[in-house]
């Protein structure tokens, strides 16, 4: 209990100067394509109710099918509605004040979350781009393959997140032991869409701190040896360089403990000697910042390790 108390109270201190977001789950019913057709279904063979899901699989329940109307949690729609959703497998939308609202927003970039599979975790697309591996593999299985490669347990562990996304890996650490994560993210517009996302709602953890800040300025506000494992899962190089850069990798070696562990995914670019070219590079500017360095395949990851002293 002592050795907690002292966690925590090196925690506060240590994120007293960050940026917090105040993370809060945004509770409506939430449907696809595939939720649309099996009420479709249900009202074509006469049914008066239907048992299929309002918050991406997470849990069943059952909906009223009416005359021409369905109720999704008291909130009613036409079927008519529904029918235009039958075509788009890959949007989500919330049911918001009898109307369905496409789960997007566009700004200077235009943001999406993607259904993926009936009972799996929706990703996150930015000008197009998925945001998580999506060939062979679902979104929260990409963040648990990347939680695996650290080779060790997270149990009362302290877990640096860097580029939350969708929260899956703050999330999925918290069900693996970890005693607090900290998750940073830079764009505003990432968190809001999370915020609906049942997916994501393990965010809303006082074991979570959610950091609303570039990641470089971030780190640099940490003390030493703050963290066990750090998750670093940044966009492409192309899109934040600085986020593969030794200066960097120093920030990230220096807020680990003796024995920590970095994974670092770095994926397969799609030109294949640029591609190569970025995981070399990537391997030689971390064992400059002191890590001993393996790549692994399954996830596409570095595992990067500080020794102890």
């Amino acid at each position: 209990m002592h050795k907690i108390f002292g966690e925590r109270g090196r925690r506060d201190e240590a994120i007293t100067h960050l940026n917090r977001y105040p993370f809060r789950r945004r509770v409506y019913p939430i449907i696809t394509g595939d939720v649309a057709m099996d009420v479709l279904r249900a009202a074509e063979a006469g049914e008066k109710r239907v048992k299929t899901s309002l918050d991406l699989w997470r849990s069943l329940e059952y909906v009223k099918v009416e005359e021409g109307k369905v109720r999704l949690r008291g909130m009613p729609l036409t079927l008519e509605d529904l029918v235009e959703l039958v075509g788009d497998e890959r949007s989500v939308y919330a049911v918001m004040d009898g109307s369905l609202r496409r789960l997007e927003v566009r700004g200077e970039h235009f943001y999406k979350l993607i259904n993926t599979s009936r009972g799996h975790a929706p990703t996150i697309e930015i000008d197009g781009v998925h945001m998580h591996r999506v060939k062979d593999v679902y979104p929260e299985q990409d963040s648990y393959e990347k939680l695996r490669a650290l080779g060790r347990s997270l149990r009362g562990a302290s877990v640096l997140d860097v580029c939350t996304g969708l929260g899956y890996t703050a999330g999925l650490a918290l069900k693996l032991g970890a005693e607090w994560v900290l998750t940073v993210e830079k764009d505003a517009n990432v968190l809001r869409l999370a915020e609906f996302n049942p997916w994501s709602w393990d965010m809303e953890s006082d074991q979570v701190v959610v950091c609303l800040e570039d990641a470089v300025e971030a780190l640099a506000k940490l003390p030493d040896g703050l963290f066990d494992f750090a998750i670093h899962d940044p966009p492409r190089f192309s899109l934040a360089g600085e986020l593969y850069s030794g200066e960097f990798y120093g920030e990230l070696f220096r807020i680990l403990r003796g024995g920590g562990r970095l994974v670092h995914y770095v994926g397969r670019p799609s030109e294949r000697f640029r591609g190569v070219r970025i995981r070399r590079g990537v391997m030689e500017r971390l064992r400059s910042a002191g890590f001993e360095v393996r790549w692994i395949e399954g996830p596409e990851v570095v595992l990067a390790v500080k020794r102890r002293a």
